[in-house]
């Protein structure tokens, strides 16, 4: 580029200048606008052959001049066209105006009719056109595919206006956030909102972010999970009821995981983990072929079948099977040897250290989705035990292409074990294990009142459209994903 950003910028300001002095605004209040531009190409013939004049609106993408003529591609949200202007129909000082103060990246309006020039290109003949927005910056010559793919995450307005694809996976996320939520909703579920800021976090084990709240001169923090309060719905009476929203972890940035994330959770009175299989299968099944239309899709090169059953396999049986490890007849000194062998930091109590193994040995090993049940019952502090063997908990996770997609479980509803629960976790907590749950007593106390059985599950909705657009990491289908300051 010959001149720098800075002489741009000076220049195009002068424009915006010459553009006040001619008395018309750079940036207007009032848009005219009759069609999209995707309606026009579609109705082209129709709308050319009744020669109406018609007002699109769109954005300069590119700018030929041949004398005292010019072409430009403009696109709206909805497609691209071609404009054709030139001295003759706008007379000389107006093809002049625009040819002076007009350049890429400008957002424009222009009126015309449509023809079809020698080359068989959808036109729209300009007979006056109006600036809508000027841009102060050039748009980058060279985009897609840049080499700094950090870049395309911190200025993600770019990355949309040049890469169709980028656009396309937003489209999709959209759509399956609409299709999960139609789900829940013709079951009768009842989409309800829980508080993002909470005095005490609770439902997950993560690390939680704090803050100050100024009004009541008290710390809050972000939540880590809605389910604590989806829970206390439940014992006010409400038996199906979702949350999905944002949530917030402070833990590491990698390929499955950011700080802030989008997570549906729902809680279902009178139902176990068992029917909650089958209903994620059936939710997955209906999602994924209302969208694409096939229930197999490729990842990372990896054919992906969603189509169910899924396998249902014991947690203790995969570790077992990758690891050797027996966890039923290990103790927690000899657990914390093995990790340390395998290169596995290891912090907590037996469960804790075990989950971390299996999330860096086992879990990369299974591709296609899974059902990995009944986890140990201090693995999730929340979670029921089974009546005939309570070491273990009715519980499961999804796992597809190496990552956690849903984990899920029947609810413990038993206050007394519940608090048992969360001193364990605070014991280890204070060991050290800083992602441990806390004691909730407030949550303590609705369960008191009696909450009945039920089941709960929770799905990282990052993770799943990573998967479904064949995405390589979350931050490809966050559009602002958490970045380090430049």
């Amino acid at each position: 580029m010959a001149n720098t950003i800075k002489e741009i910028q000076k220049n195009r300001a002068k424009k915006i200048e010459a553009l006040k002095k001619a008395g018309f605004s750079a940036y207007p209040v009032e848009v005219k606008r009759t069609h999209n531009i995707s309606e026009v190409l579609e109705n082209f013939s129709k709308i050319c052959s009744a020669k109406e004049e018609i007002i699109l609106v769109g954005r300069i993408r590119a700018q030929r001049e041949h004398g005292k003529a010019a072409f430009l591609d403009i696109k709206d949200g909805t497609g691209r066209i071609q404009v054709h202007l030139k001295e003759d129909k706008l007379g000389e000082k107006g093809y002049k105006f625009f040819s002076d103060n007009f350049d890429v990246g400008d957002f424009i309006e222009v009126r015309g009719v449509l023809f079809t020039t020698k080359k068989g290109e959808k036109t729209i003949e300009a007979a006056d056109f109006k600036m809508l927005a000027k841009s102060l910056r050039p748009l980058p010559e060279k985009w897609h595919g840049i080499k700094d793919a950090e870049e395309r995450f911190r200025k993600r307005y770019l990355d949309l206006l040049f890469n169709p694809e980028v656009k396309e996976k937003f489209e999709i996320r959209t759509k399956i956030i609409k299709e999960l939520r139609d789900f829940l909703d013709k079951k009768g579920f009842l989409e309800v909102e829980t508080p993002i800021l909470q005095p005490i976090y609770g439902g997950a084990t993560a690390k939680p972010f704090k803050t100050h709240l100024n009004a009541l001169d008290i710390d809050l923090y972000l939540r880590i999970s809605p389910e604590l309060y989806l829970k206390r719905l439940l014992v006010g009476g409400l038996e199906k009821v979702y949350d999905l929203g944002k949530c917030f972890r402070n833990e590491g940035i990698d390929k499955s995981h950011n700080p802030d994330f989008t997570i549906l959770e729902f809680y279902w009175a009178y139902a176990d983990y068992k029917q909650l299989m089958k209903l994620t299968e059936e939710m997955l099944e209906t999602v994924i072929k209302n969208i694409f239309g096939k229930l197999a899709l490729e990842y990372e090169g990896k054919k992906i079948n969603f189509n169910p059953p899924f396998p249902r396999i014991e947690y203790t049986e995969i570790l077992k099977k990758y690891t050797d490890i027996n966890y039923e007849d290990i103790n927690t000194a000899a657990l914390k040897k093995e990790a340390e062998r395998l290169g596995i930091k290891a912090v907590g109590g037996k469960a804790e250290i075990a989950d971390e193994i299996f999330k860096k040995v086992c879990r990369p090993k299974l591709q296609d989705p899974v059902f990995v049940i009944h986890y140990p019952a201090k693995a999730f502090p929340l979670a029921k035990p089974l009546d005939k063997d309570p070491k273990k908990s009715g519980s499961f996770q999804l796992i597809v292409a190496g990552m956690e997609i849903v984990k899920a479980f029947s609810e413990l509803n038993d206050p007394i074990l519940q608090k048992q629960r969360f001193q364990e976790q605070e014991k280890i907590f204070k060991e050290g294990f800083k992602e441990a749950q806390r004691m909730d007593k407030d949550f303590i106390e609705a369960l008191e009142y009696g909450m009945p059985p039920a089941a709960g599950w929770g799905m990282g909705i990052d993770r799943l459209v990573l998967l479904l657009t064949n995405s390589h990491a979350v931050r490809e289908i966050i559009l602002f994903p958490t970045m380090r300051p430049k």
